[in-house]
């Protein structure tokens, strides 16, 4: 039946752009509260598309509370006529990075654009059109096997808070577990290697912010007076920041690897296998003059695989024009870590607040303060059988073999699984040149196709895997 789907994604893309555009047009900005409403207008429309899609069930749901209100998402489901058929939760969001700087856009980032096969929006990436190519797969499915509803009970929740930290997420999620209740989530918020390199990715790292604060005497002194005989700040912290790594590059933090789920020799083997240019790669690094990081691992292995620490920003003392002969009263830094399967957020502010009172010197108080409970890192292993439909429904798509990849970033992954107690897949078309977050944001309008198309083989692929999906039933039960 391959050969309908593609007929009738085809037959009907003009329909889907038009409607995506429609979609694109509501500047749905969470980090604004300016665009609340255009979040919850937005929220608003896919339920209504959902609704003329053909699912019997959906809504538009409230986040946060009287006290710490939220922006809505949108929960649709489409029972299927079998009640031991899979339960699939589709993710995905339907809020958008601010536009900002208009300056740099070609065109104005919310009146979408067509240029050379590209749709030029904000949103029209990440992630409206990489949700709204579901719908157009389910029609497709449905049109090419003439069934009046899927083959798994297919269910979306469309996130409106993603780019402003999905602060009510897990609240919502444990709320409505019960609805929620699914076999496997499917992910479409990722990219692929490169349109000619299909891939899907297989895990996210986590991240946790902190700040150090040092403080010395109790004002400015004068560095001729007492220089040399007193603990500057600022030294204080250049060496606690200096330590944080040892000459291989490995964080110092007590404890910090205890948990790091190594990399197998057949995940670096898949690595090795995708066609990674450094020199090409390093450009793309604002033209950073060389690799760096962790002995004994891959760039890509580095930036998918394998933990950090950061130092975001340092500052103290006298900045200004000129010179200022002092020995500041503080020092301050800004540091993330970025985290890998089975590393728990959690745990590291009382690895940094050990790692500081080993090496802070007498004289000088040192403050960690750490900013929010953290993003978990996600993982999907490559063989389960989740991501083997996912991999086998993306190479009838493609028609090509689907190599695997990871990413740098962070996203709620980590909750859905956690919460509902389910395995990821990452089925998504976005690519790295997309531009996502930054100005003119475009998707490849072909691949949005065959995200359609993979989608509708997708049902296939999971339903056929049904005994093995299901069999952790009886456990959520």
């Amino acid at each position: 039946m391959d050969a309908q789907v593609r007929s009738h994604i085809d037959e009907h893309a003009g329909e889907f752009f038009a409607a995506l555009k429609e979609w694109l047009r509501i500047p749905s900005v969470s980090a604004d509260p300016a665009r609340a409403g255009d979040v919850r207008r937005s929220a608003r429309w896919l339920a209504d598309h959902l609704r003329q899609a053909g699912f019997p069930v959906a809504e538009v749901w409230e986040t946060g509370s009287a006290d710490d209100p939220g922006l809505p998402a949108v929960y649709a489901c489409w029972p299927a006529r079998d009640p031991d058929a899979p339960e699939v939760l589709v993710y995905g969001h339907h809020d958008v990075q601010p536009a900002e700087p208009l300056g740099e856009w070609d065109s104005p980032p919310f009146e979408p654009a067509e240029r050379g096969g590209l749709l030029l929006a904000r949103g029209a990436s990440d992630d409206k059109g990489q949700v709204l190519f579901h719908s157009l797969g389910l029609g497709a499915w449905l049109a090419a096997r003439g069934e009046p509803g899927p083959p798994v009970t297919l269910k979306l929740l469309v996130e409106g808070e993603e780019e402003s930290g999905s602060r009510h997420f897990a609240d919502l999620l444990r709320r409505e577990r019960e609805r929620l209740a699914c076999d496997v989530i499917v992910v479409s918020d990722t990219t692929m290697w490169a349109a000619d390199v299909p891939s899907m990715c297989t895990g996210m790292r986590g991240v946790i912010d902190a700040q150090i604060d040092v403080r010395g005497p109790e004002r400015d002194l004068h560095s001729g007076s007492f220089g040399g005989a007193v603990p500057n700040p600022l030294h204080v912290l250049a060496a606690l920041l200096a330590g944080l790594h040892d000459e291989h590059g490995r964080v110092t933090l007590p404890g910090f690897y205890d948990k790091v789920a190594e990399l197998t020799p057949a995940e670096r083997e898949m690595f090795a296998r995708l066609p990674f240019d450094e020199k090409a790669w390093l450009a793309t690094a604002g033209n950073s003059g060389a690799v760096a990081g962790e002995s004994g691992y891959t760039t890509l292995e580095r930036i998918w695989a394998r933990p950090t620490a950061e130092v975001n920003g340092m500052w103290g003392g006298h900045t200004g024009p000129g010179g200022k002969t002092i020995i500041p009263r503080d020092a301050h830094a800004k540091l993330s870590f970025r985290l890998v399967a089975h590393q728990d957020p959690a745990d590291v502010p009382a690895m940094l607040r050990e790692y500081v009172a080993r090496h802070a010197p007498p004289g000088v108080e040192v403050t960690v303060t750490v900013n929010g409970p953290g993003v978990r890192p996600s993982f999907s292993a490559p063989g389960s059988p989740a991501v083997d439909a996912g991999r086998r429904a993306m190479e009838r798509a493609f028609g090509a073999e689907i190599l695997f990849t990871r990413e740098g970033g962070s996203g709620p992954e980590a909750d859905l699984a956690e919460v509902l107690g389910a395995p990821l897949v990452f089925v998504a078309v976005g690519l790295d040149d997309d531009r996502a977050h930054a100005p003119n944001e475009r998707a490849d309008m072909a691949l949005l196709l065959k995200g359609a198309e993979a989608a509708a083989y997708l049902l296939d692929e999971l339903a056929a895997r049904r005994a093995e999906l299901t069999a952790r039933r009886a456990g959520r039960a």
